[in-house]
């Protein structure tokens, strides 16, 4: 996907996480997010935008913590404070020059594409976490992600996130899981073994265990928002990722 698509769904999910948030309230429990209420996700969020445009808009080239939230900020004050930096972080974005250098945390063409699809990614997810405070089942808010979209979410994820070494899914002995798109020409084989996972696209013929299904509900389920549309094979290799695979 391009660097222009990435930032439209940017801004688009982040309003949509933002609306969602106002109608539910604070106080209202994340149901995708055990523990969490709406104020918990919105602080998050916001913090997670600063702290991208920090990077983006200030050219630093190394990793810094999040940005700590106003203390004692709530309710309309919380969701003002967070559309505030939701706009602040796509017209950074949008505006930032192609060849901008700053620091980033998986491969990319460039820190600019990095940060576009990660931030596309991050916020996409997290509106489907404010929208399950209204009742919405993540089943159904996979129906508002795109397929190509989801496609490239799930490439990220495998590809990008669990190949660092923080990624806790490991296995001795070695297992291969496959992921595959069924509405999409796109599947991967997962070599789980003592190191950080391997990711490699392409079929999945050796895999022990091969979770399936459409790519949108796949992407949530391997963001452990759903449950995996269909496991085939040793379940037990799909159970293992849903215990150890939290970002």
């Amino acid at each position: 996907m391009e660097i222009t698509e990435h930032i439209r769904v940017v801004d688009r999910e982040g309003r949509s996480l933002a609306e969602a948030a106002e109608k539910a309230g604070v106080d209202a429990e994340v149901a995708t997010c055990p523990g969490w209420r709406i104020r918990d996700l919105v602080r998050h969020q916001g913090q997670v935008h600063r702290w991208a445009t920090g990077f983006l808009a200030e050219g630093l080239t190394e990793r810094r913590p999040l940005p700590d939230a106003p203390p004692g900020i709530d309710g309309d004050g919380l969701l003002a404070w967070y559309r505030e930096g939701h706009e602040r972080l796509v017209d950074t974005l949008t505006r930032a020059p192609l060849d901008l250098e700053c620091f980033a945390f998986l491969p990319a063409p460039s820190p600019l594409a990095f940060w576009a699809r990660r931030q596309a990614h991050e916020t996409t997810v997290h509106r489907v976490d404010a929208e399950s405070a209204l009742g919405r089942a993540a089943g159904d808010a996979s129906t508002t992600v795109g397929t190509a979209f989801a496609v490239d979410g799930i490439d990220e994820l495998l590809t990008g996130f669990h190949a660092r070494s923080r990624s806790r899914v490991r296995s001795d002995p070695p297992r291969v899981l496959g992921v595959r798109a069924t509405d999409a020409e796109a599947a991967w084989a997962v070599r789980i073994t003592q190191d950080p996972p391997a990711a490699e696209r392409g079929a999945t013929g050796d895999a022990e265990c091969e979770v399936s299904g459409p790519a949108a509900r796949l992407y949530l389920a391997l963001w452990n928002r759903l449950p995996f549309p269909e496991v085939s094979g040793d379940a037990g290799l799909a159970a293992l990722w849903r215990e150890h695979s939290g970002v």
